[in-house]
């Protein structure tokens, strides 16, 4: 697991390593709609709730949709369409999974709240990240995790693009989006004030993570775990 030293919070990017699934979904994925096993993929997020040291039983989670939607978690919540959960209350643990879009952390300065985000072009494009500033308010820092990278996602005219459009003409190079530098300056329109970067591509590192270009289905899934201390 890739940690986030930000103070106030315990906030991991997870890999594919260190879980008890096998074949297709080895061995930490966290998606239980993917086809695994769902005692073993219950046993994959206890392992990645202990890693931040947090109660599985609370885990909170969204039915994702690709869309802008950021929603206020609660203990154990599940199936509500969105893409962004934030909390503000101490120990309850939030998930957002991904396998090559963005999985993004923002949290306020102060310490007081945290939100996971499932980031793919679709959410990007109608603002996602600027969903969780409002949600958030001001005094905010952000790590963007692992996802596919300029080096491997092509795209075509329809989402060249308005991508183009929205973030500057150099986030598409060759035909390859750069997600990551466009959920950058997404972050900073949105004004969050500090942006970590992880800048790992899915797609190019097949021992440490799911891709779903690289590998459509069946696949696993990692994510963003967050709490607030």
């Amino acid at each position: 697991m890739i940690r986030w030293a930000v103070d106030g919070y315990d906030v991991v990017f997870t890999t594919r390593v260190g879980g008890v699934s096998e074949g297709p979904y080895a061995s930490l994925n966290l998606g239980r709609k993917t086809g695994d096993d769902v005692e073993r993929v219950d046993e994959n997020r206890r392992i990645a709730c202990d890693a931040i040291g947090a109660d599985v039983e609370r885990l909170a989670l969204n039915y994702q949709v690709h869309s802008d939607r950021v929603l206020h978690a609660h203990d154990g919540m599940r199936g509500t369409p969105g893409d962004g959960l934030w909390t503000d209350e101490p120990g309850l643990p939030v998930l957002a999974m991904s396998a090559d879009c963005l999985p993004i952390a923002v949290a306020r300065s102060d310490g007081s709240a945290v939100a996971v985000l499932h980031a793919g072009w679709r959410g990007l494009l109608a603002g996602i990240v600027a969903r969780c500033a409002e949600s958030l308010g001001a005094g905010l820092t952000a790590c963007v995790g692992p996802a596919i990278g300029p080096c491997c996602y092509e795209v075509q005219h329809d989402v060249a693009d308005p991508f183009r459009a929205r973030f500057g003409d150099d986030v598409v190079r060759d035909g390859r989006l750069d997600l990551w530098e466009s959920a950058e300056r997404a972050l900073r329109e949105a004004g969050v004030e500090q942006v970590e970067r992880v800048d790992l591509c899915t797609q190019c590192n097949p021992d440490l993570f799911f891709s779903h270009r690289r590998d459509g289905k069946p696949r696993g899934v990692q994510g963003v775990l967050a709490r607030v201390a």
